[in-house]
């Protein structure tokens, strides 16, 4: 018997009989024999936990280690202990979903917690149980905004968004007879100039991004008066650590705030997971995707917790749904929640600025020392954009540093088309004075090699 099928002979057997055939190749009739797999599938002998362990350290010690400067969406930050402790606990890593609120409350009240920092960090009414990721999250917008403003077909986005952002929008409008359309770039900023001619009842919004692509803040003065006089929205996507110091998506006059809560608690894994962030204003509520948690009191008038709003097709008629999103990073907002709870606001606050200390400490340093400067003399918060002119020189940096234990940065035109020999640099919290001075050191050799 496999190890990892239950059942045994005898249970075939049963199993067999009561759907009326002899044996597995009998069940199987109906796939034609040139389609059938003719012999045993090519997996090895199953190993004892020792053999298992010895073959994961082995994999293990091929990882390449050092110092990271990787960003662009992803970034290497101070996690408390305590964080991976918590979370860790077998309450929460169950994989069963809350549906039920009587034996939920926990969870039910992680979720409300989280939804209500969101919504005190962007400074808006409404957030949700989290979603996929950030990308997810700005589809997701999209679709909000498309819903609100019936017959409007396009959604304008700015040139600087994360290019992954832009793939998922085309991607998830391609055949729905909506328009993704991205406006002009100049100088690392959206150009909204032509803004004024999109202006019609067929524009659902505009979607941008600050801190951008590049690392740069983008200054949104004016947006959002222009697009609601027309009755178009307005969604801002932010890293939720710059909002510890630089205007909330509120301030800005956003409708909708997206993002990523990667910085909050997150480990970067090579890219995930993580949890995407949506808030909004009061008046598109029931156009929020996915689930909602709520308070409420109990018969004998406790307090007690609840799914308020449950817009996704496993709830409800699938034509009623606002998305057919099935389920949330339930784990990794409650990670996030966990991290904001033990660092509060102040303690993102810091966070923040330290990061843009730092940051700025070490572009001056690559600036005055190296001859590497950003290409873009706008501010930025804590990640900042070099240009080595083609990809050749580019990946022959990245290449020399990582030799040197440096992960230097992130190629922007491995990820995007047109943004070749720009490398973007992400410094957080975390680095030392030490580390920065030896990545400036080590540039010194790697940029003139």
């Amino acid at each position: 018997m496999n190890s990892y099928i239950p059942h045994s002979d005898e249970d075939i057997r049963s199993m067999l009989s009561a759907v009326g055939v002899q044996s597995i190749d009998e069940l199987f009739n109906d796939v034609p024999e040139e389609l059938r797999l003719k012999q045993d599938l090519a997996i090895p002998e199953g190993m004892s936990e020792e053999e298992v362990l010895r073959l994961i350290r082995k994999y293990a010690s091929m990882n390449s280690l050092g110092t990271s400067y990787l960003g662009c969406g992803s970034y290497d930050r101070i996690i408390p202990s305590a964080v991976s402790g918590i979370v860790s606990l077998p309450t929460f890593t169950t994989a069963y979903t809350p549906y039920q609120p009587e034996i939920s409350q926990g969870v039910l009240q992680a979720i409300f917690e989280f939804q209500t920092m969101i919504c005190e960090l962007t400074g808006l009414d409404v957030s949700n149980a989290s979603l996929y990721d950030g990308h997810t999250a700005a589809s997701e917008a999209a679709a909000i905004c498309f819903n609100q403003r019936r017959k409007s077909k396009t959604l304008l986005v700015s040139p600087t968004v994360h290019p992954f952002t832009i793939q998922v929008l085309k991607s998830y409008f391609s055949d729905m007879g909506f328009s993704i359309t991205v406006l002009p770039e100049k100088d690392g900023m959206p150009v909204f100039d032509s803004l004024s001619s999109y202006l019609d009842s067929s524009l659902a919004g505009l979607l941008v991004q600050s801190p951008n692509i590049y690392g740069l803040l983008e200054d949104y003065s004016g947006i959002a008066d222009t697009l609601h006089e027309e009755g178009a929205l307005f969604i801002i996507s932010s890293d939720p650590m710059s909002l510890g110091m630089v205007k909330s998506q509120a301030e800005w006059g956003a409708d909708i705030a997206i993002g990523d809560t990667q910085p909050f608690g997150l480990h970067q894994c090579f890219g995930g997971p993580t949890a995407g962030y949506i808030a909004a204003k009061e008046k598109l509520l029931r156009k929020m995707p996915g689930r909602i948690s709520g308070q409420t009191v109990d018969i004998d008038g406790n307090r007690a917790f609840v799914l308020t709003l449950q817009a996704r097709e496993q709830h409800i008629k699938r034509e009623r749904a606002t998305s057919n999103i099935c389920s949330n990073q339930a784990l990794a907002a409650l990670t996030t929640s966990v991290y904001i709870s033990l660092t509060g606001w102040a303690g993102i606050q810091q966070a923040a600025e330290l990061s843009y200390q730092k940051a700025h400490y070490l572009a001056e340093k690559l600036t005055e020392t190296v001859g590497l400067s950003p290409v873009c003399s706008s501010p930025f918060f804590c990640e900042f954009t070099v240009d080595f002119s083609t990809t050749e020189r580019a990946e022959k940096f990245l290449s020399g540093m990582k030799e040197k234990g440096i992960f230097a940065g992130v190629h922007l035109g491995a990820v995007s088309p047109g943004r070749e020999g720009l490398v973007a640099i992400a410094v957080t919290e975390k680095r030392t004075r030490e580390e920065l001075d030896l990545y400036v050191e080590a540039a010194l050799e790697a940029a003139h090699e």
